[in-house]
């Protein structure tokens, strides 16, 4: 680490930021979030496989507009985030410094045109166990795969912390707290929970990047994941499209063609 922590240095000696985004052990060795303002509280950076924590939801938080220039250690998902945010305009190219640590080696990212090259090159393939997990319930009747995720869902407490860890839920007001008119019940009720969980789905549809800061910030351990991915491998298998790889603006569910597919209608 003493490479990127002297390069982070520098910069903020040169002024160049002003504010840099990355890791610190947490009591229990985990990488959590840290925010430094001074070059020597760098001696508290750390990153390796326990930092897993998506970085990039603190980027659009308004606590963040005081400061003139970020840098940010970006791991894969945080990377995935960055590049989707971009393609829906949310972030644009030099906003920020940008760095990872690829085999004790420090990479810094001059445009996001370097990240989106970097995704292509190390994307990994779906987990297997959430892949064998999806295929048995989706070989469940009907009616059995209802009662799995009601079952599930059930357990919910509405306290958004899915909502609270996603960089993609950017939202300054979120539909469910719109009350004039109120698509969404606010009591933690069999109905609303599967009403928010469809309707933040659809919203993440193409464009979750499957990174699972939901499911890790779930008190309930809700396996809300789940229904990001299997959404997302349809949109994959019709439209060809992965969230978090490319820098075009080009989300399935916001275009149309002439020539769509049309026999989901029924």
């Amino acid at each position: 680490m003493s490479e990127l922590i002297n390069k982070i240095s520098q910069f903020f000696a040169s002024q160049t930021i002003d504010l840099f985004i990355g890791y610190k052990k947490g009591r229990f060795g985990e990488g959590k979030p840290a925010f430094f303002t001074k070059p020597e509280q760098l001696k508290e950076l750390v990153f390796d496989d326990k930092c897993i924590v998506n970085l990039a939801v603190y980027l659009r938080k308004p606590e963040l507009k005081k400061y003139s220039k970020i840098g940010i250690l970006a791991n894969f998902g945080t990377l995935r985030a960055l590049l989707q945010l971009a393609a829906e305009n949310q972030i644009v190219d030099g906003q920020y410094l940008i760095f990872t640590v690829v085999d004790g080696k420090v990479l810094e990212f001059t445009n996001l045109k370097a990240i989106e090259e970097f995704v292509s090159k190390n994307l990994p393939k779906p987990n297997p166990e959430r892949v064998a997990l999806l295929k048995e319930i989706e070989s469940k009747p009907r009616e059995e795969r209802w009662d799995w995720w009601t079952r599930e869902i059930s357990s919910c407490i509405r306290c958004y912390a899915c909502r609270a860890a996603c960089p993609l839920c950017y939202c300054e007001q979120c539909l469910v707290e719109c009350n004039q008119p109120q698509w969404v019940g606010v009591p933690p009720t069999g109905i609303g929970n599967l009403e928010w969980h469809i309707v933040r789905a659809m919203h993440l549809a193409g464009r979750c990047i499957g990174c699972g800061e939901c499911e890790a910030a779930c008190p309930m351990e809700i396996p809300i994941g789940l229904l990001t991915q299997k959404l997302n491998m349809t949109i994959i298998s019709n439209f060809g499209q992965i969230p978090g790889t490319k820098l075009e603006p080009n989300y399935a569910l916001s275009t149309f063609k002439v020539d769509d597919k049309e026999n989901f209608i029924r």
